[in-house]
């Protein structure tokens, strides 16, 4: 397997965030014995499976436990290790929010929460399988880290850097796309770090705000078409969405005087609601929030949930043209 910062377009084309995950952890667990992970029953799902065969010693399967496991990285992290636990994330959120506030984020210890299957990317599963929650609920806790990258290349490079940060963090992952876009061309040229953004197409007219796969490609896809138009939009994948590049949001509000936030989470307290907030203390300028409204996602495919929301380019390139019209 290539080196985790060498890993290119091509290495990826067929490989969905949490697959290269799996592959990712090993590499970095190669390179660092303090890393270990555990899976609470979903280790196939996950991609830990790898893992489990390659470093047996430091994979540790918990079963359907999620709260009591949370309590297990916890003593890990006290011991010096650091903690990859990964399972779906409507689990890795709703089921152990205390412990995970108490536990973790409270007395700020060193464990990675990986979040898989997340936002609609669970389609048939339902409801009560889709998290369009778990940003909301994860950046409201004080210490914690949210990472959400785009595509398979940024996930390693957030893998780095989660590795080598020291505190809590919550990496989200979807289940996989069918015909992904690749947005970066290899680890090493991707301009991932916490804390700041990647602006991935200049533009002046309006600026599209987006964190996660597969909506940082349908909003660079939109833009593209928008700009046959004549609407120039600048696009900027927030990957980090806390801490979040507040001098990123307030060029894009100063030079480009409207902000379009796009998730594939709900529109309470997610990316935009994080995006408002630095807007609204430095430089109001009109917004728009597009994502899942107030209401229980239905289940189906993922394409077709997220056309159903609004979250497909070619819905995005509507939404964004009547709002343009209304503000320019």
């Amino acid at each position: 397997m290539a080196e985790v910062s060498s890993w290119t377009m091509a290495d990826m084309a067929d490989l969905a965030p949490r697959d290269v995950f799996g592959k990712a952890l090993i590499e970095l667990a190669r390179k660092n014995e303090r890393i270990v992970a555990l899976s609470a029953d979903l280790m196939l799902s996950t991609k830990l499976k790898d893992f489990a065969a390659e470093l047996p010693g430091r994979f540790f399967e918990t079963g359907l436990t999620e709260q009591a496991t949370v309590g297990v990285c916890a003593g890990m992290a006290t011991c010096g290790l650091i903690p990859f636990f990964a399972t779906f994330a409507a689990f890795a959120v709703m089921r152990v929010c205390e412990q995970v506030r108490t536990d973790i984020t409270y007395p700020k210890l060193n464990v990675k929460i990986v979040g898989t299957h997340a936002g609609l990317s669970m389609g048939p599963g339902g409801t009560t399988h889709h998290a369009t929650e778990d940003i909301a609920i994860m950046r409201s806790m004080a210490n914690m880290t949210v990472l959400v990258p785009s595509d398979s290349i940024q996930t390693v490079k957030v893998l780095q850097c989660a590795a080598e940060y020291e505190g809590p963090c919550y990496i989200r992952l979807i289940r996989g796309l069918e015909s992904p876009i690749m947005i970066y061309e290899s680890v090493k040229k991707c301009p991932f770090e916490i804390g700041k953004a990647a602006t991935i197409k200049q533009g002046n007219d309006v600026t599209i705000i987006a964190a996660g796969s597969p909506v940082v490609q349908e909003s660079f896809v939109a833009a593209n078409e928008l700009e046959k138009e004549g609407i120039h939009a600048r696009v900027i994948d927030m990957a980090s969405v806390k801490p979040i590049d507040r001098e990123a949001v307030i060029k894009a509000a100063e030079e480009t005087g409207a902000i379009i936030t796009v998730e594939d989470h709900s529109i309470i307290g997610g990316l935009g609601g994080a995006v408002a907030e630095v807007v609204v203390e430095e430089k109001p300028v009109p917004m728009k929030l597009v994502g899942i409204p107030d209401v229980y996602s239905t289940l189906g495919p993922p394409a077709e949930l997220w056309a159903r929301y609004g979250l497909n380019s070619e819905s995005l390139v509507r939404t964004i043209k009547e709002f343009v019209g209304k503000i320019k």
